[in-house]
């Protein structure tokens, strides 16, 4: 089916460019004003032609959502098993996509698949959208013979990254909506209810209790000094994303990151858990483990993990086991080197990632649940010890002077 490039008017008056697939320029012209839009020019593309102006269309803007990338995958899986050729399937997805920027990066692929590349290398295209482990997966499906089995598992593995994502994401709203609340009543209470505070009490030439004097105190810094503290924040902030432009300042923090005290367990804990889970499908896809421990790099985050995997790699080239590698490293938890170990004593090193990876997956969400649980109630404390003396902070004065005159 040939395609067609469109220029039309949406029902906003905005422009907009794209490509469909129609059996002539007519059809084209009536698929817009079925969607409400006006069809300005129509012209046949050829496959060349297609592929030159979507690229460049996309260069800047070639990304995908997790979730999006997830549903391409999975719905590629579902149409090639039942025996849709690749260029079909991919022209079915692009029309199923319902957002134009994942059409038009769905149909540059398929074009450059009709010019003779693989799927693979058609995907190169746009390594924001796929990434190298995403490629590379691919890729050992198109060798094997079994693309539709092992998009499957790239569909399986990216639909559980993407469902472990939201939920922890979903789980930090209530934490930080009270962080924000708590942080804007201290600022109320510091700001206009104390001062109101010191107006009452400094006529009257009473010795004030402590805790009222540095109430009074905290007050006064929050009304005359809060304004450079947050520029000092402001700058502190800029200065320090510019220093870690520089590779030698950007490690030393990561390094600091994976050590530190619970933010390094959960960084380790979740960097382990994408790298089992990485090598697992790589493993099951044909992929030789050093060329999978290669490829795993690209989804590490934190570069001092990284460059010990990149060591553990070479380790593994030399011919020593991934475990003691891995172990030799300190950064991963004994749980997935012992599985590890285990699956490369049994034969079935691929089978164990899986398990380590699900394993590593379960416990960061229960502790990271956990911790959240917890941060939510801490903070509510936190605003009511300090609610509370701001209270005793103004009932003192007020009790001294009821001596004072019951005298």
């Amino acid at each position: 089916m040939p395609a067609f490039e469109y220029r039309s008017l949406d029902h906003r008056g905005k422009v907009r460019k794209g490509v469909l697939e129609a059996d002539s320029a007519r059809l084209v012209r009536q698929q817009l004003r079925e969607k409400g839009w006006v069809p300005i020019e129509v012209g046949e593309a050829s496959d060349k032609k297609q592929s030159t102006n979507l690229m460049e269309g996309m260069s800047s803007r070639g990304r995908l959502k997790s979730a999006e990338q997830a549903l391409i995958t999975r719905q590629l899986a579902t149409l090639i098993r039942s025996g849709l050729p690749i260029e079909h399937a991919l022209s079915a997805v692009a029309r199923q996509s319902g957002k134009d920027r994942v059409e038009r990066i769905i149909l540059a692929v398929r074009a450059k698949v009709l010019e003779g590349h693989s799927l693979a290398n058609s995907l190169g295209e746009f390594p924001k959208a796929f990434p190298e482990m995403y490629r590379a997966t691919v890729a050992a499906g198109e060798s094997s013979g079994h693309l539709e089995q092992v998009l499957d598992q790239l569909a399986e593995y990216l639909e559980t990254r993407h469902d472990t994502g939201r939920s922890i994401t979903q789980a930090m709203v209530y934490p930080i909506f009270i962080i924000l609340f708590s942080v804007l009543v201290i600022s109320f209470l510091m700001t206009y209810v104390v001062p109101k505070m010191v107006e009452v009490f400094e006529g009257r030439g009473q010795t004030l209790p402590m805790l009222t004097q540095v109430m009074i105190s905290v007050s006064h810094f929050f009304r005359d000094w809060m304004w450079l503290v947050l520029l000092i924040g402001v700058v502190g902030s800029v200065l320090f994303t510019r220093a870690l432009r520089e590779p030698a300042f950007r490690m030393r923090v990561h390094r600091k990151l994976a050590t530190f005290p619970m933010i390094g367990t959960l960084l380790r804990a979740g960097e382990s858990a994408r790298l089992a889970s990485t090598l697992g499908i790589l493993g099951r896809s044909g992929v030789p483990l050093v060329e999978a421990l290669g490829i795993s790099e690209q989804v590490i985050g934190n570069l001092a993990i990284r460059d010990a995997l990149k060591q553990a790699a070479n380790r593994v080239r030399e011919g020593g086991s991934l475990s003691k590698a891995l172990e030799r490293s300190g950064y991963f938890p004994p749980m997935l080197v012992q599985m590890i170990a285990s699956g490369e004593a049994s034969g079935d090193l691929d089978q164990m990632l899986t398990r380590a990876a699900d394993y590593q997956e379960r416990d960061l969400n229960n502790t990271v649940t956990t911790m959240v649980g917890l941060l939510g109630p801490l903070m509510l404390l936190l605003m009511a010890g300090i609610v509370v003396l701001v209270v005793l902070s103004v009932v003192l004065p007020m009790l001294d002077m009821n001596a004072i005159f019951n005298r």
